[in-house]
């Protein structure tokens, strides 16, 4: 969920997509939810807040459409509530499928697609089945999977068993339409030097 609400589900490298198999399905889509409905947007300020406004008027607007968009469509909306300013409650979408303009899009906000999968396969096929391609993560128990998974999803960047943790060190970079250069780690700082 974390992963999700990072600034305030706006951060580029937020996990947008959550592709579970579907022996933990219904147990991750019911922790989840309970979890993002307990999550309300407020004064970012304050002590504990976890979800503030989002960046715009205009961010708000085109998420609402999108969400209110992807219900039209077929979209389950498993979490919602009222949007106040700038303030938008989170919100969880289930049943997304290929045809529908959600699959395809990116929810820059407090909106996560969870998709149910049956194979290892079938995970990484739908992982890479998207326009963009900036960060992915892992999470099993098995290192051997988790070597063999992160080799085969197409993005720039792959955290086994880890969300947000980019550091100065590594490169940040993307594939697809996520691709923009290279920031961070060692080749990225040649970038802003005269060698000799």
């Amino acid at each position: 969920m974390n992963a999700r609400l990072d600034n305030n589900g706006q951060a580029c490298n937020a996990a947008k997509r959550f592709i579970i198999l579907d022996t933990f399905y219904e147990e991750f889509v019911d922790k989840f939810t309970q979890a993002m409905k307990k999550v309300q947007p407020a004064d970012p300020m304050a002590d504990g807040t976890l979800l503030g406004p989002l960046s715009s008027a205009a961010a708000t607007s085109r998420l609402k459409e999108q969400l209110e968009h992807a219900a039209s469509q077929g979209a389950t909306v498993s979490v919602t509530g009222e949007t106040s300013g700038n303030f938008f409650p989170p919100a969880v979408l289930t049943e997304v499928t290929p045809e529908m303009d959600a699959y395809h899009e990116e929810f820059f906000g407090p909106v996560a697609i969870i998709h149910k999968v049956s194979s290892e396969e079938e995970a990484v096929s739908l992982a890479n089945d998207t326009p963009f391609g900036l960060g992915s993560y892992v999470h099993t128990t098995d290192q051997e999977q988790a070597l063999r998974v992160a080799d085969a999803i197409e993005a720039g960047m792959v955290w086994i068993n880890l969300v947000l943790a980019d550091a100065a060190e590594l490169p940040f970079d993307g594939v697809k339409r996520s691709e923009s250069g290279r920031e961070l780690g060692r080749f990225a700082i040649e970038e802003f030097v005269n060698k000799k």
